[in-house]
C-alpha cells in the first residue's frame, strides 16, 4: 500500500477572491490557528502517507511560509517529505489553466517515484478521512480509480461539481457534471479525493496529452465511466466545502458546535504550524461565551460566539458577536463587530460599529485600517 499524495493548493481560488488574493487556496487561515491544507495533509500523514507533492501556481508565499520543512506534520525527511511542485513551462507551454495540464506538469514527479497508489486532493474541503480506509477499498475492489463522495441534499451553491452513481457493489455507473439538482433531492457529490495506481496515472496523462484532451472531468471520467473501473467511497462523516466567503463563513462558525468539533479533532490529529505564544489575558469586566479564542489574545470587552485567531486584541467595552476575526487584529475601544470577518494586521479604531449578516458577511482585508 505504499503511496504518494499530490495536493492542488491554487484549486477554486476564483471562488473565494476576498481570501485567496494574497495567498493561496491552501493556506487561508481557518478554525482559529489552521490552514486550510492541514486537513488534506494531516489525513495524508496519518494514513502513513510520507510524500506529500503540494502543486502550486502563484502567491505561494504564505504556503512556503506555513509547510516550512514539513517538520510539524513529520515530513521534514531525506527521502520523500513534503515536495513543493511549482507550475512548469517552456517557451511552448503557459503555466497550467487546468487539473489534466497540472498533472502534466508534475509527470515527472510521478514517475520518478516507485509508490504503488497515487491520492490525489484539493485543499478545500475540511473533512477527516480515513485515507488508509479508501486505499484498501481501491485494493479490494481492484479499481483503476477510487473517487470519494458525499451525499448531500437540495442544490449545490458550486460553480463546478461533479455526482456519481454508484451501482450496488460501488462501481461508478453515473457521472455528471453540474447538473440541475432539485431542492430536496439527494445525491453523491463527488469531494476531490481520488485514488489512482500510480502507472495508471501517468498512462492517462500521457494518453491526454497525445490526444490533446484538455478536461480530465469531462474527457477522461465522464466519456470513459463504462469502460474504466471506477469505484465509489462513500463518505459519511462531516464534510465542509469552503468554495465561496459565505460558506466560509458557514463552515467556520460550525466549529463552535462540540459534535463538529469532536468529529474533526477528536479521532485523529490535526497538525498544524507550531508557534509559540503567550497564554491569552482576560481583564476584568470582560465577558467570553461560545468562542474559539488561541493563545496570545487581549480581552477586554465581550465576545460572543466568535472565532479569534492568534494575537488578537479586543478593547474595553468593545462587543464583537458572531464574527471570524483573524490573526493579530486591534480592535479598538467602544467597537462593535456583527457577522464580520477580518483578515491578518486590521485596525478597527474606536467606536466604529460594523455589521454583516450570516448570508453576508462584513470582510475587512488584509492589513486594513478603519
Amino acid at each position: 500500500m505504499a503511496t504518494v499524495g499530490v495536493i492542488f493548493s491554487n484549486v477554486h481560488d476564483e471562488n473565494i477572491p476576498e481570501l485567496s488574493r494574497h495567498r493561496t487556496m491552501a493556506s487561508i487561515p481557518y478554525g482559529g490557528r489552521y490552514r486550510l491544507i492541514d486537513f488534506t495533509l494531516s489525513n495524508f500523514v496519518n494514513a502513513g502517507i510520507t510524500t506529500v507533492g503540494v502543486v502550486t501556481k502563484y502567491n505561494y508565499q504564505s504556503l512556503l511560509d506555513h509547510l516550512g520543512s514539513g517538520k510539524d506534520w513529520d515530513l521534514a525527511r531525506k527521502d520523500g517529505g513534503i515536495i513543493l511542485l511549482p507550475p512548469y513551462s517552456d517557451e511552448t507551454d503557459a503555466p497550467y489553466t487546468n487539473r489534466l495540464e497540472a498533472l502534466k506538469g508534475i509527470t515527472g514527479f510521478l514517475t520518478h517515484r516507485n509508490e504503488d497508489y497515487v491520492v490525489i486532493s484539493d485543499c478545500d474541503g475540511i473533512a477527516h478521512i480515513d485515507i488508509s480506509s479508501v486505499i484498501a477499498y481501491h485494493e479490494e475492489k481492484g479499481a483503476d480509480i477510487t473517487m470519494v463522495y458525499h451525499e448531500e441534499e437540495g442544490p449545490v451553491d458550486s460553480g463546478y461539481f461533479v455526482t456519481l452513481t454508484p451501482a450496488e457493489d460501488g462501481r461508478i455507473t453515473g457521472l455528471k457534471i453540474n447538473p440541475k439538482l432539485k431542492a430536496k433531492s439527494k445525491s453523491n457529490v463527488y469531494i476531490n479525493i481520488m485514488v489512482l495506481n500510480r502507472e495508471f496515472l501517468i498512462n492517462i496523462i500521457q494518453d491526454a496529452v497525445t490526444r490533446g484532451l484538455s478536461s480530465f472531468g469531462r474527457d477522461i471520467l465522464s466519456k470513459n465511466v463504462d469502460t474504466l473501473k471506477i469505484y465509489g467511497y462513500n463518505f459519511k462523516g462531516y464534510y465542509a466545502g469552503v468554495d465561496s466567503l459565505q460558506k466560509y463563513y458557514q463552515h467556520s462558525m460550525e466549529l463552535l458546535q462540540k459534535d463538529v468539533r469532536d468529529e474533526l479533532f477528536g479521532a485523529r490529529d490535526i497538525y498544524t504550524k507550531v508557534r509559540d505564544s503567550a497564554p491569552s489575558k482576560y481583564a476584568d469586566g470582560a465577558q467570553v461565551k461560545n468562542s474559539l479564542i488561541s493563545d496570545g489574545c487581549e480581552i477586554e470587552g465581550t465576545v460572543e460566539n466568535c472565532i479569534l485567531f492568534r494575537g488578537v486584541k479586543v478593547g474595553k467595552g468593545s462587543v464583537v458577536k458572531n464574527s471570524i476575526i483573524m490573526q493579530d487584529t486591534v480592535i479598538g475601544t467602544g467597537v462593535q463587530l456583527d457577522c464580520v470577518i477580518t483578515d491578518k494586521n486590521v485596525v478597527i479604531r474606536d467606536r466604529r460599529h460594523l455589521a454583516g449578516c450570516e448570508e453576508l458577511p462584513y470582510f475587512i482585508a488584509k492589513g486594513r485600517m478603519l
